[in-house]
């Protein structure tokens, strides 16, 4: 590769005192003016990045040939498990030609047919499905599209029958549930308050609970919940199947805790529901769902972190009435349920979904005891999901299934013969190639036991190969197995893909989540750092082909990762990432992720921040893995902010040259954080691959 020299950035002497008005910690802003995209300093910063990384990935051979086989891969599409109403069924696919999933519906008398397709609303590719929600009956769909990637939901209804628009366009929806009343004529909603009734810069907070009239004007709309709350609180609203029970939950920010409420709307006016605590002020997660039998089946981590699922009436569902149905397994995450009831069934049973140590697992339980009653077999270790079962009863169940070798499908279980049959596979046909999956056990700093999956294309270490180690460790999330062109065409050229289950995520169950937030972040990159060690000490790579990955928090991951630990790296793809952790809540969504990380306001928890903060422990003169930034211009979730300010930073500071290790600036436009074009997906791979093998070691075929 050729060495150009980094475009010029100038570095501020700005140094601040934070927080405000005490004398805690003097903070070091050098690149601040690069939060603003639109100077005229920025805009030519970013022009000249914009053109080193157009010649770093023309530089590097085979791109073409990796583009070719990651869109073979991916050929083989998407098909989810179906949502019934009544005799209706709605799902998702994708073929091979499409670029994006498209809403299919099948009618009772067996029709197929196209509902919503992205691609016919927007040929630019841009705009994106992001929600969608049938009536109970399945005559309407409310569904929510975003425009260029921004994620913010604008909510319509048509009529499923002829496609006619009957409702919408309502803006401010993001993240909105859709929880309709019997009839389908008006359902609850979730949508922030107008931009002119709150406080400037606020504008993606103040979310409340509305009644909406299908094809009323939404000014009339009536708020029924929320107006006190904090402006970070986050809602949701459902309905039971037979219309009676309006449940309501709400959390402040993505904090892993939420408060719960009850209605009855037989008792009360829709407009005004008269609300009963169900769990108010307790540190823990609880979801209701009203069964077909009239009881409350609460799923939560209370007193059970790995998950437990009680039942109780709605009438007192107070902790007082609850009745133990799946205890708390010692190993294994509760993750889902589904109850088959239908009246050819003898005895009704209840379906659950586990994962032990990220692999999918479900059982089979009696419905009235909880009392273990078999296993549904699964086709390999990989992930199932999406359990659907008829609303008004049946004996059926349909969930997803993939694993590492095998595109999206569907199975039905069927609880009369307790047989599990494929129902759909993925559409496309594509030569998934030969590799191994395994699970490995490694230890942490601290001696926690960690794990992570390995895939290769031999089953156990033959010699040291090119390797990528990725992880996210945050939220709550899991990392599963999924069928993923990326890894695929990795390790089909060699390479080796390691998926860490680090602490911060769910893997293990909420405890497993908790150990890795807030003041216990270090435990994360701890936890990353020992698998980098892992992978070197049992032969499958060397610090001089080891390549790292995340995204978003990820992101935050990888770039603490090359701070802390420089050497154990070759190289780094830092996407979407969170990199400065002192004003990360001034920008996007930052304001909601407090209660994950910690806010600088607080003199403690600016401390932990501090303490980790990529952008602030970059230290001068020191060799850095090559980097590739990868950003997206229309992200509202984490701004674009973070990875600017970081880059600036990093090629002031290595002491390597552009040709042995870049840092490198990708960016794209029209796209934001989330859900996008497959071609787009392609372009994004190849580049990201090829920065990846050309800096492990890693010959791609061309």
């Amino acid at each position: 590769m050729s060495s150009p020299t980094y475009p010029a950035a100038r570095r501020l002497d700005l140094v601040e005192r934070l927080p405000e008005n005490t004398p805690t910690f003097d903070v070091a802003d050098p690149y601040r003016w690069l939060e603003d995209p639109t100077s005229s300093e920025s805009t030519r910063w970013l022009e000249e990045q914009d053109a080193l990384a157009a010649a770093q990935f023309e530089a590097i051979p085979g791109r073409p040939q990796l583009r070719a086989r990651l869109t073979a891969l991916l050929s083989a599409g998407v098909v989810t498990a179906p949502a019934w109403r009544r005799d209706r069924q709605f799902f998702m696919l994708r073929t091979a030609e499409q670029e994006h999933a498209v809403l299919m519906t099948v009618d009772p008398d067996g029709t197929q047919r196209l509902l919503i397709d992205p691609m016919a609303l927007d040929a630019s590719g841009t705009t994106t499905l992001d929600a969608w929600q049938p009536s109970k009956e399945g005559e309407f769909l409310a569904y929510q599209l975003s425009e260029g990637g921004d994620e913010e939901s604008t909510l319509r209804v048509i009529d499923v029958s002829t496609g006619t628009l009957v409702d919408g366009p309502i803006d401010r929806c993001r993240y909105s549930p859709v929880g309709w009343l019997p009839g389908g004529a008006a359902y609850y909603y979730v949508r922030r308050l107008p931009p002119s009734e709150v406080p400037a810069g606020e504008e993606q907070f103040h979310r409340r609970v509305w009644l909406h009239q299908v094809g009323a004007d939404p000014a009339t709309d009536v708020c029924v919940f929320g107006a006190e709350f904090d402006k970070t609180t986050f809602f949701s609203a459902s309905v039971s199947i037979d219309g009676r029970w309006l449940i309501v939950s709400a959390s402040p920010g993505t904090a892993p805790r939420n408060d719960v409420w009850i209605a009855d709307l037989t008792t009360s006016d829709p407009a005004a529901p008269e609300f009963r605590e169900l769990q108010v002020g307790v540190d823990a997660q609880t979801s209701v769902h009203i069964g077909r039998d009239g009881r409350a089946y609460i799923f939560t981590d209370r007193d059970a972190p790995r998950g437990r699922l009680v039942v109780t009436t709605p009438d007192d569902p107070g902790t007082d009435s609850w009745r133990e149905l799946l205890a708390e397994d010692p190993e294994a995450v509760l993750e889902d349920f589904a109850i088959l009831d239908g009246d050819e069934l003898a005895r009704p049973v209840l379906l659950a979904s586990w994962t032990r140590h990220a692999i999918s697992e479900l059982t089979i339980h009696d419905l009235e005891t909880g009392e273990r009653l078999g296993d549904v077999p699964l086709p390999g270790l990989g992930s199932a999901g999406g359990l659907s079962e008829r609303p008004e009863g049946g004996a059926e169940c349909w969930f997803g299934y993939t694993d590492h070798t095998t595109p999206a499908s569907v199975f039905r279980f069927d609880a009369r013969t307790g047989h599990t049959t494929p129902w759909a596979t993925a559409p496309g046909t594509v030569e998934v190639p030969k590799v191994h999956a395994r699970l490995v056990t490694y230890t942490s700093r601290d001696g926690t036991p960690v794990r992570m999956i390995v895939v290769s294309p031999d089953a156990e270490p033959d010699r040291p190969r090119p390797t990528i180690l990725t992880g996210y460790g945050g939220f709550g999330a899991s990392m599963t197995p999924g069928y993923s062109a990326t890894v695929l065409a990795w390790a089909e050229a060699g390479g080796v893909y390691v998926v860490a289950n680090l602490r911060g995520g769910g893997e293990e169950g909420e405890s497993w989540h908790r150990a890795g937030m807030r003041s216990h972040k270090q435990n994360v990159f701890d936890d990353f750092h020992a698998a980098a060690d892992a992978l070197v000490e049992q032969g499958w790579t060397t610090p001089e082909q080891l390549g790292i990955s995340g995204g978003s928090n990820g992101g935050l991951l990888v770039g603490g990762a090359l701070t802390q630990a420089p050497e154990k790296y070759a190289a780094v793809v830092c996407s979407a990432p969170l990199l400065d952790m002192v004003r990360y809540e001034q920008f996007g969504l930052g304001q909601l992720w407090s209660e994950e990380y910690g806010s600088a306001q607080d003199p403690e928890e600016l401390g932990w921040l501090v303490s980790y903060s990529p952008y602030h422990h970059i230290v001068q003169g020191v060799q850095f893995p090559a980097v590739l930034f990868t950003v997206f211009d229309s992200d509202t979730r984490v701004d674009p902010l973070h990875a600017r300010k970081m880059c600036a930073a990093l090629q002031a500071a290595t002491l390597a040259s552009p040709a042995e290790r870049p840092i490198v600036f990708r960016r794209e436009s029209d796209v934001g954080h989330g859900a996008r074009a497959v071609s787009r997906s392609v372009e994004l791979s190849t580049d990201t691959l090829a920065f990846l093998g050309a800096h492990t070691g890693l010959a791609l075929p061309h």
